[in-house]
Formats: C-alpha cells, sequence, structure tokens
C-alpha cells in the first residue's frame, strides 16, 4: 500500500510532477466524450477557426534588404521614365546628354537649346516634385495609421485636405496672386491639424483616456468635425463666387504640371525634417502596435511620441498638398502594399513606404501627362482611379486588420 501511495506521488505522472499536463488530459478526454456523443450536423466550429476561414492573401514576406532593393529599383526606373516620357517625343539618348549638358565636366554634344529647357526647366523639376510629394503622402499615411492603429487612416485624415483647401479657396476668390497659393495652403491645413489635435486632446483628457494622454479616438473624431466645418466655409466661398470654380476645382483635383524648381526648394526643408523624423520614430510605432496601455507600461511617453509623430507627418504632407494639390490614396495604396509584401513592421513599413510612393507618384503623373496628350488628366484623377478598386480590395481580404491587429 505504502508502495502504490508513492508511486502515485512520486511517480512520472504524479500531480505534483507534473499537475497540468494531468489535468489537460483529463480536459482533452472530457471534450473528445462530448464530441462523440454529440451529432455531427450540431458542432460549430470554434471562433478561431471561423475567422481563418476567411479568404486572406498568404504573401511570404520579403526580407527587409530585398523589399528596399525593390523599392528603390522601382524608383530609378520610374524617375528615368518620368524624365524620357513626355508630349515633345524626346528620345532617350537626347535626354540623356541634355542631362549631361549641365555636369560640371561632359564633352560636347550636340543638343539643342530647346531640348536641354524641356529636359531641365519642365521634367526634371515635376519628377522631382513627384518624388518628393509622394514620398510624403504614402509617409505620412503608414505614420498615422500606426500612431492611430487604424489601417483606413491617410494624410487627409485630420483636416489636412479641408483645411489647405479652404486656404487655396481663399486666395482664388479674392483674386489673389497663384504665388499665394502655397502659402495659403500650408497654412489651413496646419490651422485645421492644430485644432483638430487641440480638440481631441481636450476631449481625451476629460475622458477615461486622459492618463495616457487623450484617445485616438477622440483626435479622430475631432478631425471629422473639424474637416466637416471647413469643408462647408470652402462649399460657401465657392457658391458666392461661381466664376472661380474652375481655378479651385483645379487645384483640388492635383496636379504636377506647374511644377518649377523654386516648388521643389520650397518644399525641400519640410519634407527632409519630415522624413528624418518619421524614420527615427519608426520602431516606436512597433511598440505602438501592442497598445497604449501595454506601450506605457513598458515607459513609453504614448502623448509625446504621438504628437511628435503627427506633427512631423503634418509638416510634410501639408507642405506636399501645398504644391501639388489633393492628391488621394496614396497614402493607402502603398503602405498597404508594403505591408502584404514586406510585413507589417514600421522597421520596414515607412522607409519603403516613402521610397515607393515616390515611384508610384511618378508614374502616376506619367499616366496623367500621356494618357490623354496633349490634353493632361489631373492625377488626382489616376490616382482614385488606382486606389478605390485597391480600398476595396484590402477591405474585402481583412488584410490592414490582421497586420495591425
Amino acid at each position: 500500500m505504502t508502495g502504490l501511495m508513492r508511486r502515485h506521488t512520486t511517480g512520472p505522472d504524479s500531480e505534483q510532477v507534473r499537475p497540468a499536463a494531468y489535468v489537460h488530459r483529463r480536459a482533452d478526454s472530457a471534450a473528445e466524450a462530448r464530441a462523440a456523443m454529440t451529432p455531427a450536423s450540431t458542432v460549430r466550429p470554434a471562433p478561431d477557426t471561423l475567422v481563418r476561414s476567411r479568404p486572406a492573401l498568404a504573401f511570404k514576406p520579403i526580407r527587409p534588404g530585398r523589399a528596399v532593393a525593390i523599392a528603390s529599383a522601382a524608383l530609378v526606373v520610374s524617375v528615368i521614365a518620368g524624365v524620357a516620357i513626355g508630349p515633345a517625343g524626346l528620345s532617350v539618348p537626347t535626354v540623356a546628354e541634355a542631362i549631361m549638358t549641365r555636369l560640371p565636366w561632359h564633352p560636347s554634344f550636340p543638343v539643342s537649346a530647346i531640348d536641354t529647357a524641356i529636359v531641365w526647366q519642365l521634367r526634371m523639376p515635376r519628377v522631382v516634385l513627384g518624388v518628393l510629394v509622394g514620398s510624403m503622402l504614402a509617409g505620412g499615411g503608414a505614420a498615422y495609421q500606426g500612431i492611430f492603429r487604424n489601417p483606413l487612416a491617410d494624410p487627409y485624415l485630420l483636416g489636412i485636405a479641408a483645411g489647405a483647401g479652404l486656404g487655396a479657396t481663399v486666395v482664388v476668390v479674392s483674386g489673389g496672386s497663384q504665388a499665394l497659393l502655397p502659402p495659403a495652403a500650408f497654412g489651413g491645413a496646419a490651422v485645421a491639424v492644430a485644432l483638430t489635435y487641440g480638440l481631441g486632446l481636450t476631449a481625451g483628457r476629460s475622458g477615461r483616456q486622459g492618463a495616457i494622454g487623450g484617445g485616438t479616438g477622440s483626435i479622430l473624431l475631432a478631425g471629422i468635425a473639424i474637416a466637416a466645418l471647413l469643408t462647408a466655409f470652402q462649399t460657401y466661398l465657392q457658391q458666392e463666387h461661381a466664376q472661380t470654380l474652375q481655378a479651385v476645382y483645379s487645384w483640388i483635383l492635383g496636379g504636377l504640371s506647374g511644377a518649377t524648381w523654386s516648388d521643389v526648394w520650397l518644399i525641400l526643408p519640410y519634407v527632409a525634417v519630415s522624413a528624418v523624423v518619421l524614420v527615427t520614430h519608426r520602431r516606436l510605432l512597433d511598440v505602438l502596435r501592442v497598445g497604449e496601455a501595454e506601450a506605457t507600461g513598458h515607459g513609453l511617453d504614448v502623448a509625446r511620441v504621438r504628437l511628435t509623430v503627427v506633427i512631423a507627418a503634418t509638416l510634410g504632407v501639408a507642405a506636399a498638398v501645398a504644391v501639388s494639390g489633393l492628391i488621394g490614396f496614396v497614402g493607402i495604396i502603398v503602405p498597404h502594399t508594403v505591408r502584404m509584401t514586406a510585413g507589417p513592421s514600421y522597421r520596414i513599413v515607412l522607409p519603403v513606404s516613402m521610397i515607393g510612393g515616390a515611384a508610384f507618384l511618378v508614374l502616376a503623373d506619367i499616366a496623367a501627362r500621356t494618357v490623354q496628350a496633349p490634353a493632361e488628366v489631373p492625377i488626382g484623377v489616376i490616382t482614385a482611379l488606382v486606389g478605390a478598386p485597391f480600398f476595396l480590395f484590402v477591405l474585402r481580404f481583412r488584410r490592414a486588420e490582421q497586420d495591425l491587429a
């Protein structure tokens, strides 16, 4: 009897040694017994099974280095195509020779002054501006999606579009110079985001999430309200000055047709500062993916990180919008494509989105100026034609939820 008791208390199957395994075996046996006694028609799959059975994209993630290389190669190809393709019909050797004529040391090329001017004064600033604007729209979209943990966020979420549109409309209806459009649009976008963030922060502190510095939900709702208010003002101004509708809509639909080197130098400092801040905060965005409470528990100042990222993204996007008008869907198409192919980590999503966004907008601009040449389609129409089906594609497969969950 003593030996039998010792075997049950000290043997390999003892509950003192492996109680969890013993309990799990009993639980599994009971579950198997109940399943055997239940008719097959009444058995329902577990919730996890239901979720996994939904259609989803099963791409094998690309390695970070390879993702950067692919995006960089796409950018190089798009830049070359953007400079070489145009209604003037210049050959590739002519374009190459025209580019080399501006180098400090170069051999003599028989390139006419007109061809050189087309390349350097029309195509080059347009392509470079497309690179800057595309990188900011895509990078801003990825940053907003990470900071608000919302897969459908884009650079216009906090009222940037409404504020910039109102600023541009005020200049147009008042008969101001076209040179005032970029600063007016930039100022309107900055004021809109400041109002949105201030109201959202106040509302968040008055609620449950005040300890974390204002919940994302409050900021998003404030952005919707501010955007609706500013859009109402813009609509009123347009109705009161119907003769200016064509000019306002031309700016709202977006485009790079009037790009100059002055526009490039105007937004370059803002884009550079914004890109540096966003890239240096990409690891903190990964920490925020676990949730605000968990991130705060790990010592992260969520309010400071959110404010810094929002200011940096807004600075770059507002500068881009000021010179290009409102170009939609870039901040949704590119970041989601990167997530589906390279994984959800912002250490790779943010920089690759910036590179890919630059390539995407340059290619969209090529389509805009060649589809109906010599006429030009607004680039916002091109991105919408690509972005709307892509948006439905993302919703259909619910990939965004899985990546940010």
